[in-house]
């Protein structure tokens, strides 16, 4: 399938399986009359598969290291992507960030390393699923940062295009996404 009949495919799968209208309250605590929840789509196989092939294509001149972010959006993307990157014979490493590090175990904040990896020096893209305002991905990106690593970009599958992009300037954080909310506003 070619990159534009994949995007329009993924753009239908979303359409149909995560985006809905109705009141409802985002993580950033501002109130839309629409939102994206992309899980379903993202758990689908075949949504899995489009979101993986075509972040993988988004991503491929960036030399990445690793991709990951922070808990629970960015799980699914990461470990899709890690896998068609091994398929594709150019492996990027999955992580996740935690919301709040456990109070038993490891205690860790980033998770996914083993014991001899670390991000200390590692080109890193953050991914999440809908960005509304960045505020999760400037706190994913602040705590691969504290354990070293370098951020290349932060890319989102859906930007509700409510201020992300200048958050991620303000922080000195190169910015993508695959779709703008517009794109499903409009249709």
């Amino acid at each position: 399938m070619s990159k534009s009949a994949s995007r329009a495919r993924l753009a239908d799968i979303i359409r149909v399986r995560s985006f809905g209208r109705g009141e409802i309250t985002l993580a950033s605590g501002r109130k839309s009359d629409f939102y994206f929840n992309l899980k379903p789509t993202m758990l689908d196989p075949e949504g899995a598969a489009l979101l993986a092939e075509l972040t993988f294509e988004a991503l491929r001149e960036d030399n990445v290291d690793y991709i990951g972010g922070l808990e629970m959006g960015a799980v699914p993307l990461a470990g899709a992507i890690a896998q068609l990157s091994w398929l594709k014979n150019h492996p990027i490493a999955a992580f996740f960030v935690r919301k709040k590090p456990k109070e038993h175990g490891a205690r860790l904040s980033v998770e996914g390393l083993s014991k001899s990896e670390t991000l200390t020096g590692k080109r890193v893209v953050i991914v999440e699923d809908v960005t509304t305002t960045g505020g999760s991905a400037i706190k994913a990106a602040e705590s691969v940062r504290e354990a070293g690593g370098v951020i290349v970009l932060v890319l989102t599958m859906v930007d509700r295009e409510e201020g992300a992009t200048e958050a991620f300037a303000a922080a000195g954080l190169p910015f993508r996404s695959l779709y703008k909310a517009s794109e499903f506003l409009k249709a």
